[in-house]
């Protein structure tokens, strides 16, 4: 292969997550969380910076603040191929990519095995629902199944913040607005207050990454949106320890009260590997109830974990017991539940029983 065309087009091909193009090594994809090299020809220096050039001229984009800063965020479309989210830095003085390809259709939520506890929360009219876990854990995904479900199903104004857009939602029920931070405004917190005043009924917030954009999210959600948000935290309670930590000690107290309030789930998700050598996501759902708010507000959030174990009835579930599903269904390994388990004590414990 000669071209990054060429490169692009055979990793959609191969259903590949990702490029990489990092001089010194062969042009790799990733599929199923494997990296695969698509030749063995290494990338020198000089061809990297050739196939970078590229694809800020495919993307027609100007390669100045690139050259200037040496790191570089944006993505870009191929017709008729696939959307590309691209990261692009320096490393050892040479130009390096990584390009993560997203596909024009919105993911099939049952073919992506997310449980229907997770997409009824498209029906809520207002609060926050807050989407966690670690990086490349299928955040953006399942935020973008239920902004599509809504966009089916109702007569509103959806407003997407995005870093960078990865799915392209048509009108459909709805009226899809889709912002991309640094092309369509600066940053979040400054799209977030002008979001308040474009009559929006259901916000999609990327990431929620400081203090303010926090707090103005938490208040878009008490005035009568639904908001849906990431964060990249593990866990239902680390999401909630982490929001509240983002505040001054002194307005902890108030957070607590106000979080307590506004907060409707909390959906944490993680990808494990499954024994056909793909992946399938487990989640961790945490519903609000009256003893989860009393926890929050009085500072015990070491307990919710106990709640959520105990919440199955009211459609919770915690980690482990997803993780317990899974290997029940034969979906993934005793080995990998381990691997992957809170706590893998319990969970051993569990088998014997």
């Amino acid at each position: 292969m000669t071209t990054l065309k060429d490169y692009l087009t055979y990793a959609v091909q191969e259903g590949a997550s990702d490029i990489f193009i990092v001089p010194g090594a062969p042009v790799s994809i990733k599929t199923d969380g494997q990296i695969k090299h698509i030749d063995e020809e290494k990338v020198l220096p000089y061809l990297s910076e050739g196939l970078i050039t590229e694809l800020y001229a495919l993307s027609e984009r100007d390669m100045q603040g690139f050259q200037q800063t040496g790191d570089d965020d944006f993505s870009f479309a191929l017709p008729g191929l696939a959307r590309f989210r691209v990261n692009t830095y320096r490393q050892r003085g040479s130009f390096a990519a990584v390009i993560r390809i997203v596909n024009f259709e919105i993911p099939d939520w049952q073919e992506l095995h997310i449980p229907e506890e997770v997409m009824r929360l498209s029906e809520l009219n207002s609060g926050m629902v807050l989407v966690s876990g670690t990086a490349g854990s299928g955040k953006s995904t399942t935020q973008a199944c239920l902004i599509d479900r809504i966009n089916k199903q109702r007569a509103c104004h959806i407003i997407t913040l995005e870093d960078p857009i990865e799915y392209l939602h048509r009108n459909q029920k709805s009226i899809v607005s889709q912002r991309e931070i640094a092309v369509d405004t600066v940053d979040y917190l400054s799209a977030l207050r002008a979001c308040l005043r474009q009559a929006p009924d259901v916000i999609q917030l990327g990431e929620m990454r400081d203090l303010e954009t926090i707090r103005t999210a938490m208040t878009a959600a008490e005035t009568g949106h639904l908001l849906f948000a990431t964060l990249h935290t593990k866990g239902a309670v680390n999401t909630i320890d982490r929001i509240i930590d983002a505040f001054p000690a002194d307005q902890q107290a108030q957070i607590r009260i106000q979080l307590s309030a506004v907060l409707c789930t909390v959906v944490s998700q993680q990808l494990l590997p499954d024994v056909d050598g793909g992946l399938v996501p487990a989640f961790e759902i945490m519903h609000m109830n009256s003893a989860i708010r009393s926890m929050i507000r009085d500072c015990k959030t070491h307990q919710i974990a106990a709640a959520i174990a105990a919440g199955g009835a009211e459609g919770m579930i915690s980690m482990d017991q997803s993780i317990m599903n899974l290997l029940r269904a034969g979906r993934i390994t005793w080995e990998t539940a381990l691997e992957y388990a809170e706590n893998p004590e319990q969970m051993q414990r569990r088998k014997e029983y």
